[in-house]
């Protein structure tokens, strides 16, 4: 059983080596323990570092990609280096290392495919009352549109079993961790959580440069991700709501006009067909989402059988350096 640690970095010279020796070098049940970071186009001297403190493997941006992408990539080479079990934690040393072993635990008694990490947001002394309030909105907001129970849907820290991570796809360039929630709980994935402590902050927040900039691009991701997986939901529900208007003011007309005062309302019979129009428009967009969802599930299927196949046995490549996209 081989578990190995991925570390998205981003100019993280300063912090890496209190997330490095914060990591652990023994698990039970876990044979190997390898750790990586994704380098995604540090500026100082991320790479260097990580070679002093003894990261096994280093993948490489040229240019910053950011967050999904660098994440994705630490899946890819995961997978190549033969990993039964990826690890997902952050360089600012955010995340306890010791929790580690909690998180792969549910994996390894093959009781989930994916563990997420619930962090004590509320007695989160860094976090704003502000901030602390916003996640458990998003949290709650993830939930609704994914159909799973995760309290901590932002948190990074997570474990995925290899089958997990064969079938992650990540399209939206902001985070990976809204997207995979939804993705995972429409493809009725094994995911569980469990309780995580949490270390002082070292640094600030590189998401959370502006609460409202970070809630405009999350609310877009989540959006996204829902009319992806689920458009025929999403779609009739506008299109019920503009019919119900529609209805609602056909019926205003109708009262009116048996009450002899139709002409002066000629305006809302107009309203009420274009309404009508839109809800039904709307319902048939989302019957053509939900055929090309379908097919969406079979390409994701063929995939995930692909990759099975390119990264079956592994690959003894201790450094990967790559300019291109993951996908």
């Amino acid at each position: 059983m081989k578990l190995i640690i991925q570390i998205p970095c981003y100019n993280e010279e300063e912090t890496l080596e209190l997330a490095y020796n914060d990591l652990p070098r023994h698990i039970d049940g876990i044979d190997e323990i390898e750790y990586l970071i994704i380098n995604d186009g540090s500026k100082d001297n991320t790479v260097q570092k990580a070679r002093e403190l003894g990261f096994h493997h280093v993948v490489s941006f040229k240019q910053n990609k950011g967050l999904a992408k660098g994440f994705m990539a630490g899946i890819d080479a995961c997978l190549h280096l033969g990993a039964d079990i990826i690890v997902n934690t952050d360089a600012d040393n955010q995340y306890c290392g010791a929790d580690i072993e909690k998180i792969v635990r549910p994996i390894l008694e093959e009781k989930a495919d994916i563990v997420i990490g619930e962090r004590p947001i509320d007695n989160t002394e860094h976090f704003s009352w502000k901030k602390k309030k916003f996640q458990h909105l998003g949290s709650w907001v993830v939930r609704a549109a994914s159909g799973t129970d995760i309290p901590d849907a932002p948190s990074g820290f997570r474990a995925y079993s290899r089958d997990a991570a064969l079938r992650l796809n990540v399209v939206n360039e902001y985070t990976y961790t809204l997207e995979t929630i939804i993705q995972a709980g429409h493809n009725k994935v094994a995911m569980t959580s469990v309780p995580i402590r949490t270390n002082a902050e070292t640094r600030p927040s590189r998401l959370f440069s502006s609460m409202w900039r970070y809630m405009k691009r999350s609310a877009t991701v989540i959006t996204r991700s829902f009319v992806m997986y689920r458009p025929l939901k999403f779609f009739s529900i506008i299109g019920l709501i503009l019919l119900l208007f529609g209805a609602a003011l056909g019926i205003r007309f109708l009262v009116y006009m048996f009450m002899g005062d139709g002409d002066g309302h000629i305006q809302s019979l107009i309203l009420t067909a274009i309404l009508i129009m839109m809800g039904f428009q709307t319902i048939t967009i989302g019957l053509l989402g939900d055929t090309i969802a379908a097919n969406r599930k079979i390409i994701e299927d063929v995939q995930y059988r692909v990759r099975k196949m390119d990264c079956a046995g592994g690959s003894d490549n201790s450094e990967k350096n790559n300019d291109e996209e993951h996908k």
